[in-house]
């Protein structure tokens, strides 16, 4: 199974708000930072937006930030709300047309759900606070120019509740 560049970005771009939680942040911060599109980040920031991940506010002072606390968004939630299609083969989809001749008929279909289950269930028992807790926190913040290392935990507490 592999992850869509879409769902990468989301997660990147949920780590790196959360790492800047105390201010908003422009797509073009985190695109710099992360040395991706800028253009498909704006998509992406638009569809966490509408998923409740991600607050943006247009204009003078603007910008992005989490509308939630880390502790809060599921990477399990993050995966589902952002991959189109969670079918690991044809005939997940159950069409008998999906071009396989053992459509419900063969095993396979139920491993697999089994299977993807299980990837699901551990993204679900982590957080977004848990990807951005120390020693990594540091790490990434320093391999994203960021300069964080002496910031107190307490920032990641609100979530980026912080006003602008």
């Amino acid at each position: 199974m592999r992850l869509t560049l879409y769902t990468d970005y989301a997660l990147r771009t949920l780590i790196y708000l959360g790492l800047r939680s105390d201010r908003r942040v422009s797509i073009r911060e985190v695109a710099a930072a992360h040395r991706i599109s800028e253009n498909h980040l704006v998509k992406v920031v638009h569809q966490l937006g509408r998923g409740g991940f991600v607050e943006t506010t247009r204009g003078k002072g603007g910008g992005l930030r989490l509308a939630r606390a880390p502790e809060t968004i599921r990477i399990g939630d993050v995966v589902r709300f952002t991959e189109e299609d969670m079918a690991l083969v044809a005939c997940f989809e159950g069409a008998e047309g999906s071009g396989c001749a053992l459509v419900n008929a063969c095993r396979l279909q139920s491993l697999l759900g089994e299977a993807l289950g299980a990837f699901l269930a551990v993204l679900d028992r982590h957080t977004l606070a848990d990807l951005l807790a120390r020693p990594n926190r540091e790490v990434m913040a320093e391999r994203l120019g960021l300069g964080l290392a002496g910031a107190e935990p307490q920032e990641l507490a609100t979530g980026g509740a912080a006003t602008a």
